[in-house]
Order: structure tokens, then C-alpha cells, then sequence
């Protein structure tokens, strides 16, 4: 899999941040969340209790609002508007800019992400009139084959810098969970020749997923002119729904490629510990994402996609602390932390000693 020639962030992060406008506007205009705030400074959960917010979302939305400026967090954990909220975004100050936003208050994205705020229920897939949610939606093969293949798009960028960073030459055998076309496991195991994988993914995913590793398979004999080039021969589809069903136990890599973003905290715990009850010997659990900052202030860019994240999915970003937290009872510590593409990076864990 090659890696691109040049720097594609601006045009991804386009994409990733479509949603950010309709989280501001929702709190200026339908919550007049700013100036609301500037009377009572409170915690996360004050905000919850007395807008009738739900954390999940409401945890992205503040996120959003640190990275940009508007708010700052005592230690605490007490939110006070910033100088610039005060100036911009309270009602009665000279420079309110609330009836600017006023203007788009009914765009239908902002009635979403309000509704989210409320309900904690992801909205309608944007461009899908009348698709349930992101979840559900990927169960119907027409979706499926849609989301997969823009998917696929990202992962052609992020799949040669994952397998660059994480080195693999000693595993045997990785399992990619919720690997959606094996994008990520085909980068790797390209990378590693002596690596074998398995990509865990449910109905209809699956049946993509035999699709593109055969193409991919194809496409190194024909590039190598030898059927020794052959990745068939090194990677499975596993169908199962990772929630429910066993995992392999003769994996020692599992990788996470923008899988814990799709839920909430309590699901991504579940998984987690299935990794850690399967994984097998002194093997590594690697995590691929998007992440916060330790004090989920930024960066700029992961606050936005959070957004998006928290308003589609079960899920939104979280921070390196976060994820620290999670899998210390399970026995696993971060050692290494490295960068990839597009404000993405991997952790990788190992069993603390």
C-alpha cells in the first residue's frame, strides 16, 4: 500500500469538522448556553443538571469550546467563560453575536445535534434522508458498502503510516477488530511479511472485507510477479459481532483502528477487557484514533471531530488519560505513544510487568 506524496490533512479535516458549526449554534441560540454560563460557573455535571443535558455529548460539546477559547476550566473542573465568550457571545455585551448565528438556527444539522444534546441518541446520518442512525444503518448493505468505501478513502492515508509506526516484525499473528474492509490489517501484514491477521468485523462488512483483501491479493502478485507475494494466505475474515462472540485466542496484536470513537465509555471498556481476557501471552493491545489532550482542551482539529463523533455515533474522542484508566485494571499500561496522519496517532499497550 503506498503512502501518499503529499499532505491531504486540509481536505480531510473538512470533513471531520461539519459538524462543529452545528454544535456552536445549537448552544448560542437554542441554549443561549454562553450567557447562561456567565451567571452560573459549574462543573460538566452542573451543566447536565441544569440544562437537561446528557454527558456524552455535552462532554464534546465542551471540549469544543475549550479548544476554541471560549471557556477555561479552573482545577476544580468549575467552567467560567473566557474574555472572548463575554465579549462575543453574552447577551447584552456591545459585541453579542448571538442573532449572526440567529440566522442559521433552523439548519437542520443544528436541530440534530440539539436533539443529541437531549437524548444522547446519534442523529440521522448526514445525506441520508430518513437512515437511522450510523449504527443501524451499517447493518443494510447499501450503507455498509457506502460508508465502507469513504472509509476506505481516509484509510489509504492512515493505513501505510500505522503500519510504519508500529513495529510488528516479531508478532505472529494480529487481530483487527472491527476492521471494517481490512484496510488497516493489509497495510500491516504488507509491512510484515512473516505477520499473519485476522479482521473481526459482523454482517455486511464481512463480505467487503473477503472483497477487498482478494483484490489486494491480486494486485501484490501482480506487482511481484510471484504467487509468493500472496496475502490470502496470511489473513481471514472472522464474522462475529465483538460484542457477543469469542475472539481468537492465539492473536499477540490487537489492533483498535477508529473503533473506540463509535462508543461510549462503558461499551469501550467492554471491549477492552475482551481484549485483555483473549489476547494471548505477553501480547500488545494498539489503539488507533484521533485523541484529546490529558485536560481535554484540544487539539483544535480532534475537539471538532468529536463533535461530529458524539452527534452520529454512540461514542466521541477521548483522551490518553481516559484510555490510561480504562486499561490499567486490566493489567495494561501505554509504552509508547507515536504519531501517524491526519492529527491521528497509536497507543500501544502492553501487560504491566
Amino acid at each position: 500500500m503506498r503512502t501518499p506524496d503529499h499532505d491531504s490533512a486540509a481536505i480531510y479535516r473538512y470533513r471531520d469538522c461539519l459538524a462543529a458549526v452545528d454544535c456552536l449554534c445549537a448552544a448560542i441560540v437554542h441554549l443561549d448556553f454562553f450567557t447562561w454560563l456567565s451567571q452560573n460557573p459549574t462543573t460538566l455535571r452542573g451543566i447536565c443538571e441544569r440544562l437537561h443535558l446528557h454527558p456524552r455529548p455535552t462532554d464534546a460539546m465542551l471540549t469544543l469550546f475549550l479548544a476554541n477559547g471560549f471557556l477555561r476550566r479552573t482545577a476544580d473542573g468549575t467552567l467560567h467563560l473566557s474574555s472572548l465568550a463575554e465579549e462575543f457571545l453574552v447577551a447584552g455585551s456591545p459585541c453579542d453575536t448571538r442573532p449572526y448565528y440567529a440566522s442559521i438556527a433552523d439548519k437542520p444539522g443544528v436541530n440534530d445535534f440539539l436533539k443529541v444534546l437531549r437524548t444522547s441518541k446519534p442523529a440521522n446520518w448526514p445525506g441520508e434522508k430518513g437512515e437511522a442512525d450510523w449504527h443501524a444503518a451499517m447493518r443494510t448493505p447499501a450503507f455498509a458498502e457506502a460508508f465502507t468505501a469513504a472509509m476506505d478513502c481516509r484509510g489509504r492515508v492512515l493505513a501505510p503510516a500505522l503500519a510504519g509506526a508500529v513495529p510488528l516484525a516479531a508478532s505472529k499473528k494480529m487481530l483487527d477488530i472491527g476492521g471494517g474492509s481490512g484496510v488497516y490489517a493489509i497495510a500491516c501484514l504488507e509491512a510484515n511479511p512473516n505477520l499473519q491477521g485476522i479482521v473481526l468485523e459482523s454482517s455486511p462488512v464481512d463480505a467487503i472485507a473477503r472483497r477487498t483483501i482478494q483484490q489486494a491479493d491480486q494486485q501484490a502478485i501482480q506487482q511481484s510477479g510471484s504467487a509468493k507475494a500472496r496475502l490470502a494466505n496470511r489473513i481471514s475474515v472472522l464474522t462475529a459481532d465483538m460484542f457477543a462472540d469469542a475472539w481468537p485466542g492465539d492473536c499477540d496484536v490487537h489492533l483498535f483502528s477508529n473503533v473506540l470513537h463509535d462508543w461510549d465509555e462503558p461499551d469501550c471498556r467492554r471491549l477492552l477487557g475482551q481484549s485483555a481476557h483473549s489476547l494471548s501471552g505477553d501480547g500488545r493491545i494498539v489503539i488507533h484514533d484521533m485523541f484529546l489532550n490529558d485536560d481535554k482542551t484540544g487539539p483544535l482539529w480532534a475537539a471538532e471531530y468529536s463533535v461530529l463523533l458524539a452527534s452520529v455515533t454512540q461514542g466521541r474522542l477521548y483522551s490518553t488519560i481516559e484510555i490510561s484508566g480504562w486499561l490499567r485494571p486490566l493489567g495494561f499500561v501505554i509504552a509508547q505513544h507515536t504519531p501517524t496522519a491526519l492529527g491521528r496517532s497509536v497507543l500501544e499497550a502492553v501487560r504491566q510487568a
